[in-house]
C-alpha cells in the first residue's frame, strides 16, 4: 500500500511469554524503522492491534507489551522521541508518529486499533483519537485534559521558549505553559513532587486552558481512564473527571476506573514495580498501584477487544 511504512521487523527476539492461567507463545521482534520498538504478536496472530505508549521517560514498553500480548493483541511500542530522526524531547512532536502506526496495523489487518498511553503517552493517545477516527479504542492512565509545554528540547536543541509538546499537519497545538515561579517544597536532593506546579500553572494561565483543552467529544473512539487520587506528578484524577464530563455531555463512552492510594505508576497484573525515581515522587505505591490496574483490567482487555468486562 503506498505511502504505508514498513516496520523493518528484525528477527525474533524471543518466542515465548507465559501468564499464571496457561501458556501463551508470543513472537517478539525488533522494530527499527519508522520507529526504534518492539512488536509483539500471539502466535496465530490477532485482528486488534494496540499502540502502547510511554510517558516522558521514553521508554520503550516491553513489559506491558508482553503482557497485553499474552492477553491476545497484536502489540508494537516504539520510542516516540529521542530517536533518529525526532525531537530530543517531548516537543513538536508530529501527531503523525503516532498515525502512522494505525496505517501500519490496519495495512497488515487490524479490524480494531486500540491505544494505550501512560501520562505523556496517555496525551499523545487522547490526541491521536481526536485527530484520526480509525482509532476505535484509548485506554488512558495517569491522563491529562489539557495540551502542556514541552517537556526537554526540540528539534533545534532548545527548551525555551515554551512550545507545544505536539504539532498536526505542521502546526503547534495550542498549549499550556508552565509557571516557572513554583518552587518545590521537598528538601533539595529529595524526589519532587511537581503536582503543585501543574495546578500553580493553571491557574496562572487560566486564558489559556480553553484553547489548550483536548476536545475529547470528537473522538469517536471507546475510551477508559485509570487515574490514581495520590498522583503525585500531575493532578490526573481531575482531569480525568473533565475528560469524562466532556464525554458524558457528548453521549459519548466512557469509564473512568480509581482509586485513592494509587499513584502515577499503574501496575497491571504481570508487571513488575519500577524503581523509585531519584528525580520526581509519583505517589501512591506498588500496592495501590497494582490494586488499581487489577481492578481496571478487565476494562482494560474489554475497551481495546471491544466486547463487554465479565462481572460476578
Amino acid at each position: 500500500m503506498p505511502g504505508v511504512p514498513k516496520t523493518g521487523e528484525g528477527g525474533v527476539l524471543n518466542r515465548n511469554w507465559y501468564r499464571g492461567d496457561g501458556r501463551v507463545e508470543v513472537v517478539e521482534r525488533a522494530v527499527t524503522a519508522p520507529w526504534e520498538g518492539v512488536r509483539c504478536t500471539p502466535v496465530g496472530g490477532s485482528d486488534v492491534g494496540v499502540v502502547v505508549l510511554s510517558g516522558s521517560s521514553g521508554r520503550v514498553e516491553l513489559a506491558r507489551a508482553r503482557v497485553l500480548a499474552a492477553a491476545g493483541f497484536d502489540v508494537l511500542t516504539f520510542r516516540w522521541f529521542g530517536g533518529p530522526g525526532q525531537p530530543p524531547g517531548v516537543c513538536e512532536v508530529p501527531l503523525e508518529t503516532f498515525t502512522a502506526a494505525v496505517d501500519l496495523l490496519r495495512a497488515e489487518g487490524a479490524r480494531r486499533i486500540g491505544f494505550l498511553g501512560t501520562s505523556k503517552g496517555a496525551e499523545a493517545s487522547l490526541l491521536t483519537a481526536v485527530h484520526d477516527p480509525r482509532v476505535d479504542a484509548v485506554v488512558a492512565l495517569a491522563p491529562t485534559s489539557l495540551v502542556w509545554c514541552n517537556v526537554g528540547p526540540g528539534a533545534d536543541g532548545a527548551n525555551r521558549p515554551f512550545r507545544s509538546c505536539w504539532t498536526w499537519r505542521g502546526q503547534p497545538l495550542p498549549f499550556v505553559p508552565m509557571d516557572e515561579t513554583w518552587t518545590p517544597t521537598e528538601p533539595e536532593g529529595t524526589p519532587a513532587a511537581i503536582r503543585g506546579w501543574y495546578e500553580q500553572s493553571e491557574r496562572t494561565f487560566a486564558d489559556a486552558l480553553p484553547a489548550a483543552t483536548i476536545p475529547v467529544e470528537r473522538a469517536r473512539a471507546d475510551l477508559l481512564l485509570i487515574a490514581g487520587g495520590a498522583d503525585a506528578m500531575w493532578p490526573s484524577l481531575p482531569f480525568a473527571e473533565q475528560l469524562r464530563a466532556r464525554r458524558e455531555a457528548a453521549d459519548a463512552s466512557v469509564r473512568l476506573l480509581t482509586d485513592p492510594e494509587a499513584g502515577h505508576r499503574l501496575l497491571l497484573p504481570g508487571e513488575s514495580p519500577l524503581p523509585p525515581s531519584l528525580v520526581f515522587e509519583h505517589g501512591g505505591g506498588p500496592k495501590a498501584d497494582a490494586r488499581l490496574g487489577t481492578a481496571a483490567w478487565p476494562y482494560v482487555l474489554a475497551t481495546l477487544g471491544g466486547g463487554l468486562p465479565q462481572t460476578n
